[in-house]
């Protein structure tokens, strides 16, 4: 049964094609945008098309980036040998809302999940060699989400980087197990890297 136009259709499927949007959440949704001025729906339109078509992967960390490299790779006040590997991008955002981290980062966009098709050669971790070397990076921390996934991920990352000369540490467990990290508070990401442990593998 239908109770809308097709246009109005096609805006609810894609907007329920997006994590946590639901059929009535997609369906309010694209009911507010009717309401709202024909001005700012398509303002909104051109602003998702613009990204679209702007935004890229900065070449050295693999973060989201207008350029080819992005504001925090291209800041010369970061500490240049210190690298914190998380999952996603808006892990970054999380820790940078903490205020306190002044290194770098990775992103792995993922994380080791055979179910999800992802596996370690996903991840971009040869880039991160590369920057182990070139940087002559001193600490790896590794961000990944408490989960199944999240750990597993960080255990083949550290045996990865085992014969490197750099210490790789895990941040600690002020981040609930089976969490995620790019809903941590301020206060509890502060913690979490503030309490990291070195991994020691045997």
């Amino acid at each position: 049964m239908k109770g809308y136009p097709d246009s109005i259709q096609r805006v609810v499927d894609n907007f329920r094609k997006l994590p946590g949007i639901g059929a009535k959440s997609a369906e309010r949704l694209a009911f507010a945008l009717l309401k709202r001025r024909r001005e700012e729906a398509v303002r909104l339109s051109d602003a998702i098309r613009e990204m679209a078509g702007s935004i890229g992967y900065c070449e050295q960390c693999r973060n989201y980036t207008e350029g080819t490299c992005c504001s925090i790779c291209s800041d010369k006040g970061r500490d240049k040998q210190l690298i914190c590997v998380v999952e996603q991008p808006e892990d970054v955002l999380a820790i940078e809302r903490v205020g306190e981290f002044t290194g770098l980062y990775f992103i792995l966009h993922g994380s080791i999940s055979p179910l999800d098709g992802l596996g370690p050669e996903e991840l971009g971790l040869e880039k991160l060699e590369a920057l182990i070397d070139q940087l002559e990076i001193r600490e790896i921390i590794i961000a990944t989400n408490p989960n199944v996934a999240g750990e597993a991920t960080a255990i083949y990352i550290a045996r990865r980087l085992k014969g490197k000369p750099v210490q790789v540490s895990r941040i600690a467990l002020g981040i609930p197990a089976g969490g995620n990290i790019g809903y941590a508070d301020e206060v509890t990401m502060m913690r979490a890297l503030e309490g990291r442990t070195r991994i020691i593998l045997e």
